[in-house]
């Protein structure tokens, strides 16, 4: 009997060991991430038969148990996921707001100086000092657009970073999980029965810090290892083979660096916007937030060049001679190359073009081109609309391919020396670069084209309040030469009784002054009806300028016509197409004409500044969910100091108890041993 009291006590001494080992494990990893709470299983021993009853055998520790809850540990992977994801886009759209509120108010700022400049030379147009600080003024708003655009590249440079960092993290991550998980495979394989708990909770850290660049799935087999999925269902771990995340530069356009997954010589591609966590938020603000805003910036500054490139051509500088470019022209062949990218599994060689024709009509939308061996065909993949294009030699000039449903304001162009093959895609970036390769080219203040080559004198006779406009000069110095006159009357009614009523059709007639019609055949001529107008190229085909007749020019019949002479209006002095420069600062150019250009960029800036106060709001509704999941998972896995000590406490006393049963069966004994001496 003795003998069994002491084996009872020793059984209720280990228990209360391993009690007390398990408490002071709790207690000394309170402050380990990750750590989740264990608690010693004890049960009682199998008691054995003696005197016809079941006698107590004491006690064991039949396993170590660790608490927890796989539904909350789920749950705060998937909000620490999400976390990330917000934590990463609040903190990129944050960057790009300042970005936007720092240097797009410089280019604001430098676009209203050049603007203040431009109205001191039309009200001083032969000072040479003004016309000089309009080149200044040029070439710094040049400059800001060029730091802008710098500053998305950098940041663009910071996200590839950023994103190749995190690759290199998630493989390392891989690597040590299937590590772990071949360790718990062959700790299983002897057929232990208790778990290893702290290895457990090593792989759960992983995983948890794995949930912070992605999103994570797993699934756990009999052996308990883990198989570790990531974003939509990507195997990352398959047991004990782990796979790697690799970065390669972007393709068609290397500065958009895209991920695969590679395990041995098999690579698959992965779609970085899917992954979920600070990975997706990387992906989603370099591909959607920072490409729209630096498309955006890149079509503000080609309209501002081709406006007042196309508005200097208009206009005679100093010399008599035509206003030149003041920025870099937007088609030139270094930016109608760069527009379109051509992906490496094209077969072909050829590398098309892209020019642009009206700066008013082009969208921020992504466009294809793909060729199927036929034709050509143009994919808006912002609207999912498609064109055919024709095929290749088509259009006019022979290869020039112009999308017209819609009509875009660019065209697709073939280029010479190289071939086509069958699944050969183009992908057009109609606005690439325009800011970047801003350059104020004028550099001579001679140059600036302050005068009107040609002006609109109304006879002193004319009656009525109609008009005729110059609406456009494409060669200022040959319309400088003309002497012309227009003259418009409302053609009169058929003989008819008392009183004649008005027939609304007005005819005009363009003729030299010096040689009037009938002796000499008129340059022009025509008819447009009341509430219309008519627009006149001159010379017809190839115009020099173009007019356009406004409003009811009805004289007292065809012999008091009213009459307009267009002539020579150039001089030092005249600083009327300067006025008209001035005055583009104030019409719609921008977005199909519904927005200037000050008017443009603080749209921009203002999405920019609301994405980023959405993106706060997410991250802190993010945090908020990921704390209360966090709280949850605790209250099962985490460690409780004052549970711990009350543990502590008592598992002591068990632990002196069971010590005083092995005394008294040494009591027992001894007694027994002293009776037979």
């Amino acid at each position: 009997m003795s003998v069994n009291l002491y084996n009872t006590g020793v059984s209720g001494l280990l228990a209360a060991q391993q009690q007390l080992a398990t408490t002071g494990h709790n207690i000394a990893n309170v402050n380990t991430e990750g750590y989740s709470r264990q608690r010693a299983e004890q049960n009682s021993s199998v008691g054995l038969f003696s005197g016809g009853n079941y006698v107590g055998s004491g006690t064991y520790v039949n396993d170590i148990t660790r608490l927890y809850e796989q539904f909350s540990h789920k749950e705060q992977l998937l909000n620490q996921s999400k976390l990330g994801n917000a934590d990463l886009l609040q903190g990129r759209l944050t960057q790009l707001d300042q970005v936007m509120s720092t240097s797009g108010n410089a280019v604001v700022g430098s676009l209203d100086s050049f603007y203040q400049s431009l109205n001191g030379v039309a009200d001083n147009p032969n000072d040479l000092g003004l016309r000089s600080i309009v080149l200044n003024q040029a070439n710094i708003l040049s400059k800001d657009f060029n730091e802008l655009t710098n500053n998305f590249d950098n940041m663009t440079k910071a996200v590839n970073g950023e994103i190749e960092q995190i690759a290199t993290k998630i493989s390392e991550i891989s690597n040590e999980l299937a590590k772990i998980n071949e360790t718990i495979m062959q700790t299983q394989g002897l057929n232990q029965t208790g778990q290893p708990n702290d290895l457990l909770d090593k792989r759960d850290r992983l995983i948890g810090e794995l949930s912070k660049f992605t999103k994570v799935t797993t699934v756990e087999d009999a052996n308990g290892v883990l198989t570790v999925m990531i974003g939509q269902g990507t195997t990352l771990v398959a047991g004990i083979t782990p796979m790697t995340v690799q970065v390669k530069a972007g393709d068609p356009d290397p500065n958009k660096t895209q991920l695969s997954l590679v395990s041995g010589n098999s690579r698959v591609a992965l779609n970085g916007s899917t992954l979920g966590g600070s990975l997706a938020a990387n992906f989603e603000f370099r591909d959607q937030h920072l490409n729209q805003t630096r498309k955006e910036i890149d079509r503000l500054a080609m309209s501002i060049s081709s406006i007042l490139n196309d508005s200097q051509a208009s206009g005679l500088d100093l010399n008599g001679v035509q206003g030149a470019n003041f920025f870099t022209d937007i088609n030139a062949t270094q930016l109608q190359q760069g527009r379109v990218l051509a992906p490496s599994s094209n077969t072909g060689t050829t590398q098309p073009q892209v020019v642009i024709n009206d700066v008013s009509l082009l969208s921020t939308d992504d466009f294809e081109v793909r060729f199927d061996g036929t034709d050509f065909t143009l994919y808006n993949l912002t609207t999912g609309g498609s064109e055919n294009l024709g095929m290749p030699g088509t259009g006019t000039p022979a290869g020039t391919h112009t999308p017209t449903t819609p009509d875009y304001g660019f065209s697709f162009i073939e280029t010479a020396g190289g071939t086509l093959q069958a699944g050969d895609k183009f992908t057009i970036v109609p606005t690439k670069n325009s800011a970047a390769l801003m350059q104020a080219t004028l550099t001579d203040a001679n140059a600036i084209a302050a005068s009107t080559a040609i002006a609109v004198t109304p006879s002193s006779n004319n009656i009525s309040n109609g008009k005729i406009e110059i609406t456009n000069v494409t060669n200022p110095v040959a319309a400088s030469a003309y002497d012309i006159t227009v003259d418009v009357y409302e053609t009169p009614p058929p003989p008819l009784p008392a009183p004649q009523i008005p027939t609304g059709i007005f005819e005009y007639r363009v003729y030299n002054t010096s040689t009037p019609p009938p002796g000499t055949p008129a340059i022009a001529s025509g008819s447009y009806a009341t509430g219309a107008s008519a627009i006149i190229d001159i010379p017809a085909g190839s115009p020099d300028f173009q007019i356009e007749i406004k409003g009811d020019l009805a004289g007292s019949g065809a012999n008091a016509r009213e009459t307009f002479t267009l002539g020579n209006a150039f001089g030092v002095g005249n600083g009327n197409h300067a006025v008209a420069m001035a005055k583009t600062q104030e019409i719609g150019v921008v977005n199909a004409g519904k927005q200037t250009f000050s008017e443009s960029l603080a749209v921009s800036t203002s999405i920019v500044g609301s994405k980023a106060s959405n993106a706060d709001l997410s991250a802190d509704t993010a945090q908020a969910l990921f704390t209360q999941a966090y709280n949850r998972n605790q209250a099962t896995s985490g460690v409780n100091l004052d549970e711990e000590a009350a543990n502590l406490l008592r598992y002591q006393q068990a632990y002196q108890a069971a010590s005083q049963i092995i005394s008294t069966a040494n009591t027992i004994f001894d007694t027994i041993l002293s009776a037979v001496r």
